[in-house]
């Protein structure tokens, strides 16, 4: 971390959500400012939003007690989903046979910093 330009980088891995539908809700927050976020994730109707509030919460959370940046000039400078795992599945079909399942999970990265003045 550069003493500079302090940032907080929050992780959340195998959250069990397609990528996809997690970067339809991501896509209109990058490069807006943590309030605009939050606005903008409270009346969005898909199911990922609580998650992604409630990880830019955990972030803003962390940069109070680290006390370095202020609530008030964070932005989302860089906001991710990389695919995960898939969890393997067995559906029972006609004659006794199977087909799999695939149920998707993604990792979603955060990083917050201070508006430049």
């Amino acid at each position: 971390m550069d003493n500079s330009n302090p940032e907080v980088k929050i992780i959340l891995r195998n959250i069990r959500v397609s990528a996809y539908k997690m970067r339809r809700v991501i896509n209109p927050i990058r490069g807006r400012s943590y309030e605009e976020a939050v606005i903008l994730l409270e009346f969005m109707p898909y199911r990922p939003c609580p998650i992604v509030l409630q990880l830019i919460s955990s972030a803003v959370a962390t940069t109070n007690s680290n006390s370095v940046l202020s609530k008030a000039n964070l932005f989302i400078s860089e906001i991710k989903v990389d695919e995960g795992s898939f969890l393997k599945r067995l559906r029972p079909r006609a004659q006794g046979r199977s087909s799999s399942i695939h149920k998707p999970t993604c990792h979603l990265t955060i990083i917050l910093r201070n508006k430049s003045v």
